[in-house]
Formats: structure tokens, sequence, C-alpha cells
């Protein structure tokens, strides 16, 4: 809060990424210095965390000191760039600019977070520079000693007590906003309703997905229990490799009462052996008849031998493979998944296979849109990375498949071989279209690709135009990135409704009606 203006952490978390792709793009980063010359505002918040967010330390400038104060600091401190209303020459970034989906950095907590200089009141004013470890200690140590509550940042930010207290309020912000209670259950975090306003709208149980930034992170999250379902070659270019993003996923597992692991996932066992305290009970889940201690399939029945009085010589139906929504191995290890934690809190096995029932897909994970001539079109524009695509090409027998946009340094080799024989026809567009293109003339060269050329005014709907040109009657036509979606679409989301609307379109030019869409 600032007098009247009011962010949620969501709102707030998007603001700083925005600027954060802005800095990125004029080529700060770790090891270089942004000053921020801002009043005390909600923007002024938004650029401490855009600075962060890319690694690189931030210099508070005063724009009320005297002009020989902040001419010395500039000169010491040397800035890459300015945030500020104005002025500051070609090194000026604006609060709200906003810049390509960057390839995000590596931080290391050696990294300077800040640089803040001495009041010069025994000489020459010094800079001091601390490290995102010392910064991120004294936000714990803030929280620890003060509790939860409210914060208010009276300090200047030129001093340190003012960067902690201002980003120590934000730190804090969760404790306060637990108090409120509830007696219903919300899925959160990572898939677009952030956690604490879950938590403030007074839901009782969460079922939160966290991203490998936000374990990163985090040092208190002591879930009831907690799974890691998968790990493949994603965010490779933030944690700096497959071991450091592991050991960022294994967080989960630090205070959980019960973890939870991907048995067929050799990843998913290892992050569990590795992460999960001794003594923690682990249950594994698997798409094949359970051991004990696993809950897996057993003809066409999900069974659990995990969450039952003699888990040796007993065994409990949960739910049917028919229960499970949309169909694919990769949705049943979901379901698998959520069974084992949902078991976990105390859920019985009836309540289970009515949640399984009853869930409806998300939006933009493998949807089926509409079904012309014969030929089905699914929106899966959630799936932004190889693995995630896999799953989802691998439930069906003969695609055209639209994919393309930020691979993000990820390979498709390995998911282009194994699906290969499922493919009609590939539709690409987006940054890293020619990646892929050239995965599939290598490991699919009978298959035909039309790539479309950057400049297209309404790329989804060229790209369903061209993936329908190829479908065969029979075949699914669908939309499986394998990448990110910021290069062309401000989401996943805005993505996956660009297609949903292209393909209403043709549709309804199919059946000669006008389309809402067109």
């Amino acid at each position: 809060m600032f007098g009247s203006e009011r962010l949620t952490y969501a709102e707030l978390e998007t603001r700083a990424t925005v600027l954060a792709r802005a800095l990125l793009a004029r080529g700060a980063g770790p090891e270089r210095v942004v000053a921020v010359a801002l009043p005390r505002s909600v923007e002024l918040v938004v650029a401490l965390l855009a600075v962060l967010k890319i690694g690189a330390a931030y210099l508070p400038l005063d724009l009320n000191h005297p002009a020989e104060r902040l001419e010395l600091m500039l000169a010491d401190a040397a800035p890459h760039l300015v945030i500020a209303e104005d002025g500051f020459g070609d090194r000026l970034v604006r609060p709200g600019e906003t810049g390509p989906e960057p390839a995000w950095p590596p931080i290391s907590p050696d990294h300077p977070a800040y640089v803040i200089f001495t009041s010069g009141s025994t000489g020459r004013p010094k800079a001091v520079a601390g490290t995102q470890r010392a910064l991120a200690n004294r936000l714990h140590w803030g929280r620890s000693a003060l509790g939860p509550g409210v914060r208010v940042a009276k300090s200047a930010l030129t001093f340190i007590d003012g960067s902690t207290e201002l980003l120590g309020g934000l730190v804090a912000g969760l404790e306060s906003i637990l108090n409120a209670a509830g007696s219903n259950a919300v899925a959160c975090g990572n898939i677009g309703y952030a956690a604490l306003d879950a938590v403030r709208a007074g839901y009782d149980v969460l079922a939160v997905e966290l991203s490998s930034f936000q374990l990163h992170w985090s040092s208190t999250l002591a879930p009831d229990a907690a799974a890691v379902l998968n790990l493949a070659e994603d965010h490779i270019d933030w944690h700096g490799s497959m071991d450091e993003y592991a050991a960022a996923k294994g967080r989960v597992y630090t205070r959980a009462k019960v973890a939870v692991h991907n048995a067929d996932d050799d990843w998913s066992t290892r992050i569990a052996a590795e992460h999960a305290p001794e003594g923690t009970p682990r249950v594994g889940f698997q798409l094949d008849t359970p051991r004990a201690g696993e809950l897996g399939v057993v003809e066409d029945l999900l069974v659990d031998r995990a969450f039952v009085a003699d888990p040796e010589n007993s065994a409990e139906a949960l739910a049917t493979l028919a229960d499970v929504r949309p169909a694919g191995p990769h949705n049943v290890a979901n379901a698998l998944a959520a069974a084992a934690l949902a078991r976990a809190h105390g859920v019985s096995p009836d309540a289970v296979a009515k949640g399984l029932r009853e869930y409806q897909p998300a939006p933009h994970r493998a949807v089926e849109v509409a079904e012309v001539a014969g030929v089905r079109y699914v929106n899966d524009s959630k799936a932004t990375n190889p693995h995630a695509a896999a799953g989802s090409l691998r439930a069906h027998a003969s695609i055209v498949w639209i994919a393309g946009g930020q691979l993000k340094g990820a390979s498709v080799d390995e998911l282009v071989s194994s699906i290969a024989g499922r493919l009609r026809g590939v539709v690409l567009l987006g940054v890293d279209s020619p990646v892929i293109a050239a995965a599939v003339a290598r490991h699919a060269p009978d298959v035909p690709v039309n790539s479309l050329r950057p400049g297209d005014d309404e790329p989804m709907t060229a790209a369903v135009s061209a993936a329908s040109a190829m479908a065969r009657p029979g075949d699914v036509v669908l939309l499986a990135p394998a990448a990110a979606s910021l290069d062309m679409f401000s989401s996943y989301g805005e993505r996956g409704d660009a297609f949903a609307a292209a393909v209403r379109v043709l549709r309804d030019d199919a059946a000669g009606e006008p389309s809402d869409d067109s």
C-alpha cells in the first residue's frame, strides 16, 4: 500500500517482471549497477524488485540530495542504467517500460544486490556493496525477529534500513494474511491464482504449484505433503545446470510431512531420496502395479497401497481410468500424484474418485476446442517446454503439431524422435521455429513442415489454416508449443485464446455460419 494505491502480490510480480525485461534488454544484469531515482511510490518498490530479479545491484538516489553528492555517486558507482521519470540521457529507463522475453541470467548469492553510500560526515562518501546473500539473510532475520504483522517503511532508501523495511514488508505479508480462516480448498500458485491471494480469500486448504524460482528462494515452506512430478531440461539458463535445477525443486521436500515422488521418473525419485529428510514418509506412484508404499494402476483401476492399514498385503481402489480427464498416460500420472497428496491429507478414497470425475481441466491444458470435418482441434498452450509437450503429443495417434516460441535453450531432439511416427505434419511459428524445424528434418525427414513467416499479421490464424490443410479425418490438430510464448504473445493464455478463436472461425466457416471471433 502507498496512500490509496494498493497492489496484490500477483500485480507486483507482473509489473516487476515487465520492468526487468526492459532492464535486461538494455544490457543490465549480474555484476552491473542500476540506479533507482524515484520518489517514494509503488513504482519505487516495483523498480527495486525488477533490479533484484535480474541479479543487478540497485543504487538508490535521493533527488533531494545536493547535486554534488549525486554526481559523486553516479561517477563512483557508474550505473549502467537509471530508472527515473526523466533525465539521465541514454541511461534512462522509465517505470512501465518493457522489452522482449530475455534469457534470464543465472544469479549467485554472492552477486552484489545493492550499493549504498555513506553519509560522508568523516570525509568523502564511500560506496558500500551488499550481496544477494547478505540481503536475504537480513530479511530472514527481520521476519524471524519481528514476526507477522503490518510493516511500515519509514527510513530513507539511501540507508540499508530503508531497503530492508521496504522489502521486509513483502516477506512478512504471508504470515499476516495466513490469519484468515476458511473451510474449502483451491488450486493456486504458479497457475495464475497467487497463493497469497488464495490465503486472503479465506481458503482453508491450498493445493499450490510452485516454480523452481520460488523454491530456490524459499527457506520456510512446510507443506503437509509435497510432490516433484518430474524434471526435464528447462530453465537451465537461470539455474545453470540440471543439478542446480533439481536442487531448487528438492527444496519442496525439506520440511514436508510426506514426500510424494514419481517412481517412473529417475529425477523425481532421486530428488526425493536426496532432499526428503530421514524419517519423512516417501510415497511413490507409477503407471504399473504398485509396490507396498505406492499408488499405481492395476488393469483399469487406480490403486492405493500406501495409505492403507496393511500396505504389504492389501490395497484400495481409488478410481478408474475412465475417471481421468483428459485421457493419456501423463494425465493418469498426474491423477495418481494428486490422489497421493490428497490421501496424505486424509482424504477418503470415495472423495478421490468424486474429485477426479468432477475435475474440469484448466484453460489451455489439453482442451478440445472443436471438431471440424472429422479433425479434432486441441489447445495445450500450457505445454511451454518439450517435456510438457511430450505428454500431450503421446496422447494422440495421428497429429498435425503446431509448435514454436521461445525454447530458452532446451533441446527438442529427444521429443521429436519420440513422437516422429505420430506426426502427419508440423506447423511452426515463433523465434525458435528454425530449431524445431531442424530437429524434424533430422528425426522425421518425411514429415511436411510449414514454417510461418515472422511478418504474418495474425500468426495463429495462419497456423490453424495451415494445419487444417494438412490434417485428414481422424487426425488431431494439437497446439503443444514446447516453448514459451512471450516472443509473440503476452502469455501462454493469450496464445491459447488466439488458437481457440482461430479454430472457432474455421468451424463456423465450414458450417456456413458467421463467427463471433471473425
